[in-house]
């Protein structure tokens, strides 16, 4: 089986944990401070604060942005439930803008008309979804034109630029996930990015049981701190960013190159956009029979997402609870019966590409 992922790990990363497994200081310390920077230097941001994943990296960047009980957040129906998920840890409310069918990003257009019928709505949460930006000039207008904080979860798109400025640079933060199917990994982690550092500090604070010294808490926080077993992977996880975001953008474009079935409809790029392919993700009318076909074929998949978040129980249900009407998102629920996404990670080999490429050419329902 082709895996649909991979994550890249050589002696460098075994070499680095055993070294500090030998020492012995495997909680936060030196280690994770010196990732912090060189994560924010990597990136081009100013500030960075670690996390143990990054889930929880969205819920604390929420919590620091502001986010009360009962705030309105605007954000995509079509991600993982996380996104969402942070926003009910805040007890604010969810409100959801469809999408760009091509891009599967939150489309400018909708989020108008989401702003026009939730005019109290004072933050927008948004994806940059398979490792594509958002449209973010047009996003950020509409923002600033309406008094909304934007917050960016780039869980999926480490390293990717909107005319050439990085993602999570346009917000008031952005958010990063480590798990290991991710651009890059530390196994599990997190990262909350700003340009803003006593924003970065308060961050800091909420992620170490409210601390400004040891024993000293100035605020109610958490235990989301990152260890320094996976700072030291994700150290050298940086060193190879580059190099494993370039074999991806060379896969997808092969990809796009090469896969010529009709029935297969391709990932659209936003021309202002560098993607990172954290997914190369196809449509298709086809879906059952095609992810069968796959199967049969040893090619690993996905299917990213195969429910709207406005659709799953626990949000149904807690939009119920607070007495929201629960909408209908036409594009995200179109989307979702379609995308199946295919390998696309710095591992593939050529056979492994054109194996796949030729698999999917002679795909037929």
């Amino acid at each position: 089986m082709i895996p649909i992922a991979k994550p890249m790990i050589d002696q460098r990363e075994i070499e680095a944990v055993t070294n500090i497994m030998e020492k012995g200081a495997l909680a936060q310390g030196e280690l994770v401070f010196e990732f912090e920077k060189q994560f924010a230097r990597q990136f081009q941001y100013s500030q960075a604060a670690s996390l143990c994943n990054g889930t929880v990296a969205l819920h604390i960047a929420l919590k620091a942005a502001g986010v009360q009980p009962g705030d309105i957040v605007l954000t995509t129906p079509f991600s993982f439930i996380a996104t969402s998920n942070a926003i009910l840890y805040c007890d604010a409310i969810p409100s959801f803008v469809d999408i760009d069918e091509d891009t599967f990003n939150i489309s400018p257009k909708h989020l108008k008309e989401a702003i026009l019928k939730t005019p109290n709505a004072k933050y927008l949460l948004l994806v940059h979804l398979y490792g594509q930006p958002c449209q973010m000039d047009e996003i950020m207008s509409i923002a600033n034109a309406n008094g909304i904080t934007v917050i960016e979860d780039c869980a999926q798109a480490h390293g990717a630029k909107y005319d050439m400025k990085p993602v999570g640079s346009f917000g008031v933060c952005g958010t990063f996930s480590f798990y290991p199917t991710k651009n890059m990994t530390t196994g599990e982690g997190g990262m909350i990015t700003s340009d803003n550092e006593d924003f970065i500090l308060f961050c800091k604070k909420l992620i170490n049981h409210g601390a400004t010294h040891r024993y000293v808490h100035e605020v109610t926080g958490f235990n989301y701190r990152l260890t320094n077993i996976a700072a030291a992977i994700g150290l050298v996880q940086l060193q190879k960013i580059n190099e494993m975001n370039n074999l991806r953008k060379q896969n997808a474009n092969y990809y796009l190159k090469n896969i010529k079935n009709p029935l297969i409809n391709l990932p659209k790029m936003d021309p202002r956009a560098d993607h990172v392919y954290h997914q190369f993700t196809l449509k298709t009318n086809f879906r059952d029979q095609f992810v069968e076909y796959l199967s049969s074929k040893n090619i690993g998949h996905g299917i990213h997402y195969p429910i709207p978040i406005h659709q799953q129980k626990n949000i149904v249900e807690y939009l119920q609870f607070k007495g929201n009407t629960i909408s209908d998102y036409p594009c995200a629920e179109t989307v979702s019966n379609q995308v199946v996404s295919i390998p696309v990670h710095p591992a593939l080999t050529k056979e492994n590409i054109d194996y796949i490429c030729d698999a999917i050419n002679q795909f037929t329902p």
